[in-house]
């Protein structure tokens, strides 16, 4: 009889590239390197090669391993989606580290399958709100910070006096763009950025 395997399953974002809690947590359970697939994802971009390659490798009574039940999807409606594909289609089975209660290897019958779902939906929908209401928190400490007057994105670099000639000169064509950003100690970039703001 074919042993069973155990797969780790890290996903971190690019915002937030660490990902070593997760791994250690895993080697600590008992899982190989070999074993562990990660992705590291933007915002939005969702496409998981190494979650899909996870799933193909998947066989019956093997069973995945993460740290937090966020790590199977974006929102509620995906990590209850990836359960059951796992679950239900690969007949395979889940262990949840940080809530031990979300272990499918334990109550495999029909009173511990259902405190299994509930708890899950549960925590998907936790998951979800708690995501929805870090985004709004950030969104209104923006608003209130430009209310404060408060500038974000990048600093203005200050034209020295000799741009005003310079870009002078540019409009007439008697120099490039290039010339006048080493004059200034610019990039030309930057340069036709200050002409285009003085228009």
């Amino acid at each position: 009889m074919e042993k069973k395997k155990m797969y780790g399953y890290i996903r971190v974002s690019s915002r937030d590239q660490n990902e070593a809690r997760q791994v250690i947590a895993l080697k600590n359970y008992g899982i190989s390197d070999s074993d562990m697939y990660l992705d590291k994802l933007s915002g939005k971009d969702f496409d998981r090669p190494s979650y899909k390659r996870m799933l193909k490798n998947l066989r019956q009574g093997d069973v995945v391993v993460v740290k937090s039940i966020d790590r199977l999807g974006r929102n509620y409606e995906e990590i209850i989606e990836q359960w059951n594909i796992i679950t239900r289609e690969k007949k395979s089975d889940i262990v949840v580290m940080d809530m031990p209660l979300l272990d499918t290897r334990k109550g495999k019958d029909l009173i511990g399958t259902l405190i299994s779902d509930i708890v899950l939906q549960l925590l998907s929908y936790v998951a979800q709100t708690e995501r929805e209401n870090i985004r709004q928190r950030q969104a209104e400490g923006i608003r209130a910070a430009k209310e404060r007057g408060t500038k974000f994105g990048r600093k203005r670099i200050e034209m020295p006096p000799e741009f005003r000639c310079l870009s002078e000169r540019w409009k007439k064509g008697e120099i490039s763009s290039r010339e006048a950003g080493q004059k200034l100690g610019i990039s030309y970039q930057t340069f036709l950025r200050n002409v285009k703001n003085c228009l």
